[in-house]
């Protein structure tokens, strides 16, 4: 495990990589967020802007998604892994959306996580994207990051990571260190090709090591 000292140098050096780091779904509102944050699980956010560019054209409120068959809201997002239980997810969130926030997404994580395929990690995003309420969502590339670093344990939960990636990082800094721990993970420490030899955190990184040397 990371030092604080360590921790706060791998934060400085992630935020000199990508400063500009931010939520790269498509969106306009916190409506639509929800939505996009929902049909990203597994998959990958070009991905599903490529379909939300006509999702929400086609619908834009609630009631919208009601208005047509499962069927069919099923065929408009075909594309996405995991569709047809997304779909199933979309309308039940818009009928509770209906019948107890007045067709609006309430703006507390104690509430989002009660809509049908919203879970810790979508409320988070939404909370701090389209609320501004400082949180850590840990998605794939969090997780991976922050473990590969020693920031947490490998054999830390998700929950386990969230937790202790919000003792070690000032609340302030939550939602920013969020978007960038993304950007490193999506574009330079990748799952399959890490950017190892060029990596400004190969001196603490245990894991990078590990993978240099195999190359030798």
């Amino acid at each position: 495990m990371l030092t604080k000292a360590q921790v706060r140098h791998c934060l400085d050096e992630i935020t000199k990589m990508f400063p500009d780091a931010q939520c790269e779904l498509t969106h306009r509102n916190p409506f639509e967020l929800v939505i996009a944050v929902l049909l990203s699980a597994q998959c990958t956010d070009v991905l599903v802007n490529k379909v939300t560019k006509n999702l929400f054209k086609k619908y834009k409120k609630p009631e919208d998604y009601l208005a047509v068959s499962l069927e069919e809201l099923q065929e408009d997002i075909r594309s996405i892994g995991l569709y047809r239980n997304k779909a199933k997810n979309i309308q039940k969130l818009c009928q509770s959306l209906i019948d107890e926030y007045g067709g609006e997404v309430p703006n507390t994580k104690s509430e989002m996580v009660k809509l049908a395929g919203v879970g810790q990690k979508t409320a988070n995003v939404v909370a701090s994207v389209a609320f501004g309420e400082p949180a850590i969502a840990v998605d794939t590339h969090v997780e991976r990051v922050s473990k590969r670093l020693g920031i947490c344990r490998w054999k830390d939960s998700v929950t386990q990571v969230e937790e202790t990636l919000m003792k070690k990082v000032p609340r302030e800094e939550w939602t920013a260190t969020h978007h960038r721990l993304i950007f490193f993970g999506r574009y330079h420490c990748r799952a399959r090709n890490p950017n190892c030899p060029d990596c400004p955190l190969l001196d603490i990184c245990r894991e990078g090591q590990k993978r240099m040397r195999k190359r030798l």
